[in-house]
C-alpha cells in the first residue's frame, strides 16, 4: 500500500515533528509506517522522504539514492554534485550538524512540491546522529549529494520546505528544468542565480 504524499499547504508540513520513543518505535504500527514510507519513496521515485510528508508528525526520515537514478545525469554533473549511490538508511530522532560551512548551489526537487525544482544552497558536509529503525545508534558524516538529501529531509522534520531556502528566481517547473538546466554545472547555476 502506498501512502499519500502531502503537498505544500498542508499544516503537517509546517510544524515541528515529535520525537519517537523506543516503545513507540518498537510498535508494529511504527514499523509498518517505515515499511510503507520505503515503498512510497521507491514508487515516487525519490531519494528521501520524511514522515511529515506522509502526514505523520514524527521525527523519522529515510534516504535511498539508487544508481539507476544517476543514469540520465551527465557524468560531469554527477561529479560536481559529489553524487554516489546511497543504500537505504532509516533515521529516527536525527540530529544534524553542519561540518563544512561552505555551501553548494544545485537544483533540487521535493515530493511535497510536486512538479517543481529550484536552486537551493546547502552545506557541503554534515554529520547526522540518530537511531535506526531498531533503536540502534547510528552516525554518518555525509558529503555532497548525500549531505544535501539529509539537510532537505531534516528540514521537513522542522516545518521547513525547500521553497523557504531556494533562490526564488530559480523556481521552475520540471519541464523547463529538464530542457534548460539538467546539464548545468555549478558555475552556470551560481552565475545565473547565486547573487540573488
Amino acid at each position: 500500500m502506498l501512502l499519500k504524499i502531502y503537498q505544500t499547504g498542508q499544516p503537517v508540513l509546517r510544524n515541528n515533528s515529535n520525537k519517537v520513543s523506543i516503545d513507540k518505535l518498537n510498535k508494529k504500527e511504527t514499523q509498518q509506517l517505515i515499511d510503507l514510507m520505503i515503498e512510497t519513496l521507491r514508487d515516487s521515485p525519490g531519494v528521501g522522504l520524511a514522515a511529515p510528508q506522509v502526514g505523520e508528525p514524527l521525527r523519522i526520515l529515510i534516504v535511498e539514492d539508487l544508481a539507476k537514478y544517476h543514469e540520465q545525469i551527465p557524468i560531469d554533473v554527477l561529479k560536481s554534485q559529489e553524487r554516489k549511490p546511497v543504500k537505504l538508511k532509516v533515521f529516527v530522532n536525527p540530529e544534524l550538524e553542519v561540518i563544512e560551512q561552505e555551501e553548494a548551489l544545485f537544483f533540487e526537487g521535493c515530493l511535497s512540491v510536486d512538479g517543481y525544482v529550484a536552486a537551493v544552497p546547502r552545506a557541503k558536509t554534515v554529520k547526522i546522529d540518530a537511531v535506526d529503525r531498531y533503536g540502534k545508534p547510528i552516525s554518518y558524516t555525509a558529503k555532497g549529494w548525500f549531505a544535501r538529501i539529509l539537510q532537505h529531509e531534516y528540514d521537513h522534520l522542522n516545518g521547513t520546505l525547500m521553497i523557504d531556502r531556494m533562490k526564488t528566481n530559480s523556481f521552475m517547473n520540471q519541464k523547463n528544468f529538464n530542457s534548460l538546466w539538467r546539464k548545468a554545472l555549478p558555475s552556470k547555476i551560481k552565475k545565473e542565480f547565486g547573487n540573488q
